[in-house]
């Protein structure tokens, strides 16, 4: 099984990186490989609209030669998406909406000449999340949003681990967010092994 991390974080020290680590030590722990991709470290411009990559059905037809066909032929490669971000403004940092804008539009063949395929079609996500808010006002948003996104391209969205962040002089974690992750990751594991089945 092997999962296809794409982290949204400006900071590899900061609390989507803290929340994350016990969650993938876990799944390292149950056979799941994962391919991790800071995508601040990418260069993934925005989509322009010009619907070049819809008359391309056999791939991906972007015009842009950047950084994005290589993350997204991560993503087509794994069996779990893992979209991990910090929550700004209620919906995730830039680099990850400019990655999900391209991978839904250039990854769905709905708007050319004839309609294609749905390229990430089958493959599962989760997502990761930390806020300043309690998760439901923080993160909801973007957990709707991230459905919609699955909906769409024919993912199958898993759900999504959340902990807010007070501020202060409180570390960030703590037992109870670190056996979060861990129990989180144990779902997915035992979600997947009855999917094999």
């Amino acid at each position: 099984m092997k999962l296809c991390v794409l982290m949204g974080s400006p900071r590899k020290d900061g609390n989507t990186a803290a929340l994350i680590t016990p969650f993938l030590e876990e799944c390292a722990s149950l056979d799941m490989d994962e391919q991790m991709i800071w995508l601040y470290d990418r260069q993934i411009n925005p989509c322009l609209g010009c619907k070049a990559c819809q008359d391309c059905l056999n791939g991906l037809g972007c015009i842009q030669k950047d950084g994005f066909e290589d993350v997204f032929c991560a993503m087509a490669d794994c069996d779990v998406i893992v979209l991990a971000t910090p929550i700004y403004s209620f919906f995730c940092t830039a680099p990850m909406k400019a990655l999900m804008d391209r991978a839904i539009y250039a990854g769905v063949k709905n708007y050319g000449r004839e309609k294609g395929p749905k390229l990430l079609e089958g493959k599962r996500v989760v997502t990761i999340a930390t806020c300043g808010y309690s998760p439901e006002k923080g993160a909801g948003l973007w957990e709707e949003g991230v459905k919609r996104w699955c909906r769409h391209g024919k993912l199958e969205y898993l759900g999504i681990l959340c902990r807010r962040d007070r501020g202060g002089e409180e570390s960030f974690m703590n037992e109870e967010r670190e056996q979060a992750a861990r129990d989180f990751a144990r779902a997915l594991r035992m979600t997947l092994q009855l999917e094999e089945l």
